[in-house]
């Protein structure tokens, strides 16, 4: 959904679409940034035999969760949005916009789901237990360093897919590319740049293999988490 590459705008304004890039560019990183973190304090968590360390790292990963990985993802998500549509990529017209839409989605989704029935809870459990107690939160610890490992995987993916920007266009695509060519009377008129690097540039067979085990094997992990929460333990997992 991004264009790390710099290419110019189709639609919006250059100087405008250099600070959406820019933006969307610190707010993905500032995204990454926050689950390592998140990473840390759970790893932390789950191996501390210190309660005040303990109770400090849920509440700290509440905050986190509520106040930065939140608003990050939805901004890295919206900012996403506005740098396919506002430029030549477009939403639909690369195989990876698409894949990287779904991720992105996918990470949101699984983020609120987690933090309004997991993190939460397990803050209040901490703030229930009395003052000088270990806290119970169960498997809690276990399931939040597995998952937000689990995100930071899914989300270099979603970076890799960026910057390689595989299987070029989409039959959407390709029937918009056909119009336009109609459109100007000529099959030699100027292309976009970013479907002219698409169309034009050749893709080695082992680019396209491993873009595509990228794609699938990071479909499979959020399609497993999903399972994890809806079937297996499901919901129970979150309780108390």
């Amino acid at each position: 959904m991004d264009e790390v590459d710099g290419k110019s705008s189709a639609t919006m304004p250059r100087q405008l679409g250099r600070v959406m890039l820019i933006t969307h560019i610190v707010v993905s990183v500032g995204w990454l940034g926050a689950v390592a973190g998140f990473l840390v304090l759970s790893i932390a968590g789950l191996t501390s035999c210190d309660v005040s360390t303990v109770r400090g790292v849920y509440l700290s990963m509440n905050l986190i969760g509520l106040y930065l990985l939140v608003p990050l993802s939805f901004a890295a998500l919206l900012t996403g949005l506005v740098q396919s549509l506002g430029t030549s990529w477009g939403l639909f017209r690369q195989y990876w916009t698409i894949v990287k839409l779904v991720l992105t989605i996918g990470c949101v989704g699984l983020l609120l789901l987690h933090q309004f029935m997991a993190v939460a809870r397990a803050a209040q459990r901490v703030m229930d237990s009395p003052l000088g107690t270990m806290p119970h939160v169960n498997r809690i610890g276990e399931e939040l360093a597995m998952k937000a490992a689990l995100a930071i995987l899914v989300l270099l993916i979603v970076t890799t897919l960026s910057v390689y920007k595989p299987w070029g266009l989409t039959p959407y695509g390709r029937r918009l590319q056909q119009k336009r060519r109609m459109m100007q009377g000529s099959t030699e008129v100027e292309i976009p740049a970013a479907l002219a690097v698409a169309t034009l540039t050749p893709i080695s067979s082992q680019r396209k293999r491993l873009a595509l085990f990228l794609g699938l094997f990071s479909a499979l992990i959020i399609t497993l988490v999903l399972m994890h929460h809806l079937l297996g333990h499901g919901f129970r997992g979150h309780g108390f």
